[in-house]
């Protein structure tokens, strides 16, 4: 039992503790990583981007990332998928602009034999080949209004149809698309399916281009300064503080890439 004439020093003892461990809490909370999943970045929109990643990562809805070229698109739609329930899963990245336009569609969702000419045997799409885990789209908007449409059946009814084929196929699997351009403007131009957008946009990320999360860069710069010099077996480079504010200071037009 503590006695009475003790109980104020003790009380006073606790509070004098008091102060230094919420001091800790502080400190700890303001911990940030510095990577996740090979995305660098400790400033505060990367560690709000990180945040939103953790968030989606099981989430099955429509994925849309956007962001400048260069900025890593195709990282953070890695990052959600190996992140994820279903990393064991396949995740297929699809570049929609290298594609030519005349192949997309077979590419995408397969053809039977005799589809077309040089359909020599049936060959599954991209959504077949992710069935199960990610589609990644990137360039989305460098499809064509016919491919969008299909598109958008396919992400309402969960079920392709090969060209040349009358029956459906059902896929289950997670869409993840990105775009460098400004998707209304193009829906406006009526390049674009406004009926698609809202499909494929059910979770919306946004990437910050460099040139606004400087404090990042130094540590890209230390990343690559380490990485390339063991990839060429040489010490790494001495980057002064002159030389760093140079860097820093760039507008870094091409952004990360």
């Amino acid at each position: 039992l503590v006695k009475p004439f003790m109980y104020e020093e003790l009380k006073k003892s606790i509070e004098s503790i008091l102060p230094n461990t919420k001091e800790l809490e502080e400190e700890i909370s303001e911990e940030r990583e510095d990577s996740f999943h090979g995305i660098i970045g400790r400033s505060e929109p990367m560690q709000k981007l990180f945040r939103l990643i953790d968030k989606t990562k099981n989430n099955l809805a429509t994925v849309l990332i956007t962001g400048e070229s260069g900025t890593g698109k195709e990282l953070v739609a890695r990052a959600i998928h190996y992140n994820s329930k279903v990393a064991s899963a396949p995740f297929v990245p699809v570049n929609c602009g290298a594609i030519p336009e005349q192949l997309l569609e077979s590419e995408l969702f397969g053809h039977v034999k005799g589809a077309f000419t040089g359909a020599i045997n049936t060959r599954a799409g991209f959504f077949q080949a992710a069935n199960g885990g990610t589609l990644f789209l990137d360039e989305i908007t460098n499809t064509t209004l016919g491919i969008q449409a299909k598109l958008l059946r396919v992400i309402q009814e969960r079920e392709v149809t090969m060209l040349g084929d009358t029956k459906s196929q059902k896929v289950n699997l997670r869409l993840i698309s990105a775009s460098n351009t400004n998707i209304d403007d193009l829906i406006s131009e009526d390049r674009f399916r406004e009926d698609l957008f809202y499909r494929l946009n059910v979770i919306s990320i946004h990437i910050p281009p460099l040139r606004d999360r400087k404090e990042d860069i130094s540590l890209l710069v230390h990343f690559f300064n380490e990485k390339l010099s063991r990839e060429n077996k040489k010490s790494p480079l001495k980057i002064t503080k002159p030389i760093l504010k140079l860097l820093e200071d760039y507008s870094w037009p091409g952004n990360v890439r």
